[in-house]
């Protein structure tokens, strides 16, 4: 495999990964959730208490949170936009010796 293939390969398979995570956190949070409701209704497991909704809501805002990561945050800033980056930062510091190499040739007068 050529190394572009291979580094295209790569990622597809990080993406799945970080994807198959994000799903799994998703239908563990929906049986915890059914396993709460039916703990506090049917058992009267926390008679009085809204403990359970407050850790499905905080569960649920960290769910929200994987799923920026997952689709929004690591889409855009992947391996291409890292390289953009560095090869910006690169040409910038190189035209930046380049003008003090040149200040530093120009004969005083």
């Amino acid at each position: 495999m050529e190394r572009e293939q291979h580094e295209l390969y790569e990622y597809a398979r990080k993406r799945i990964k970080q994807k198959k995570g994000l799903y799994y956190h998703f239908v563990l949070l929906f049986l915890v959730c059914i396993f709460l409701f039916v703990a506090t209704k049917v058992m009267d497991f926390t008679a009085g208490s809204n403990l359970h909704m407050w850790l499905i809501t905080i569960w649920f805002f960290l769910f929200i949170l994987h799923f920026i990561k997952v689709f929004i945050t690591d889409r855009f800033m992947n391996k291409n936009w890292e390289r953009e980056q560095i090869d910006r930062l690169v040409a910038l510091q190189q035209k930046k010796l380049t003008e003090l190499e040149n200040h530093l040739q120009e004969p005083t007068k």
